[in-house]
């Protein structure tokens, strides 16, 4: 066991070295990927029935290995609505994440400006049809301690040794860099309670060089791959008291695939139809491509509380890959906040619930 977790670790290390100089990097991701929208889809800024929303996510994962150099995950958003006219929406917002993997501090700090705009292009209030765009813009810095970095250079029959030589040669420790998204979705408002949407995101529209080499030149460019995300779900009630949430997400970036699915089932627990507390019980799993194909990466259980206006969210991730041995199953915990302020709008506006 000892021997599968040094290997564990140094895998990680060595996909972390690579990415600072070969591997084009990859994107952050959440479990609960319905309770972060602005994340999600720079086009579901705004997308809601309230007037202003704050959402706060962390997840931590791979600590049943790496102990305090687990991967940490965390985002921070607000965004708004406002009225066009008689039917449409402006909406903006503003994103703050950053990410830490593993004990090299291989690092991430973006801020981005979000903005959409819900064009309704049939119905009305109760029972509606909606299309919106959206953009977001952001600056980025990437950061990583050299130092601490492991490579195959330095493994003497199973054994790390940090005085072998590493044949690596960097010139940047830490860089920025801009980044462009743009997204549209689709949502159609069945009445009170019952919703689906279905949107797509093409991210890093600029493709950025990543590169932590000289950035003049040419041959050490490594573009951040772009990135294609489709999603889908809704809201379906089956009774006063209970109905399903079900989701969908899949992510296509360079090489990478992903796929995230599942549904939660909600319970109602205050009086009337209209009733803002409920209780959810989720089950999702999620599809990720190996060098063997596509196969299932985790098992995920949720659970979600909503109360007037707060939603806390709770997800584990169930490690059934290849590396289970390893972690003993152990995947990630993620939780999830979300605040709407809810101020008089004569319209009203019915939205899928995020």
């Amino acid at each position: 066991m000892k021997l599968t977790r040094l290997f564990f670790v140094l895998a990680l290390s060595f996909i972390i070295g690579s990415a600072t100089n070969n591997v084009k990097a990859q994107d952050i991701h959440f479990s609960q990927f319905y309770l972060n929208p602005l994340d999600l889809n720079p086009a579901l800024t705004g997308v809601m029935s309230c007037s202003h929303r704050l959402v706060a996510n962390y997840r931590n994962q791979w600590a049943s290995i790496l102990k305090s150099n687990a991967y940490n995950t965390y985002s921070v958003s607000y965004d708004m609505r406002m009225p066009l006219g008689r039917y449409d929406n402006f909406g903006w917002g503003v994103q703050f994440w950053g990410d830490r993997a593993g004990e090299s501090d291989f690092s991430t700090l973006e801020g981005k400006l979000t903005l959409a705009y819900s064009k309704r292009i049939s119905g009305y209030r109760k029972k509606s049809n909606y299309l919106t765009v959206g953009l977001d813009a952001g600056v980025a810095q990437r950061s990583i301690n050299f130092l601490n970095l492991r490579y195959g250079t330095q493994n003497d029959n199973g054994t790390f040794d940090p005085n072998l030589p590493s044949f690596e040669n960097f010139e940047l420790n830490n860089f920025l860099f801009a980044d462009l998204a743009a997204g549209l979705l689709w949502y159609s408002i069945l009445n009170e309670t019952d919703n689906f949407y279905i949107g797509g995101v093409f991210s890093h529209l600029n493709r950025a060089n990543q590169s932590f080499g000289n950035l003049n030149d040419e041959d050490q460019f490594e573009a951040y791959y772009s990135k294609i995300t489709i999603h889908a779900g809704g809201e379906f009630m089956l009774s006063d008291k209970m109905g399903l949430v079900p989701g969908l997400v899949m992510f296509s970036q360079g090489p990478s695939l992903q796929i995230n699915g599942g549904t939660s089932v909600k319970l109602k627990l205050g009086k009337g139809r209209n009733s803002k507390q409920a209780f959810h019980l989720g089950l999702w799993g999620r599809l990720s491509n190996t060098f063997k194909g596509i196969h299932m990466d985790a098992l995920i259980l949720s659970a979600r509380f909503d109360y007037d206006q707060f939603s806390l969210g709770f997800s584990y991730d169930v490690n059934v890959s290849s590396l289970a041995p390893a972690s003993n199953t152990n995947g990630a915990y993620e939780l999830s906040l979300v605040y709407k302020i809810c101020n008089p709008d004569r319209r009203g506006v019915f939205c899928p619930d995020f």
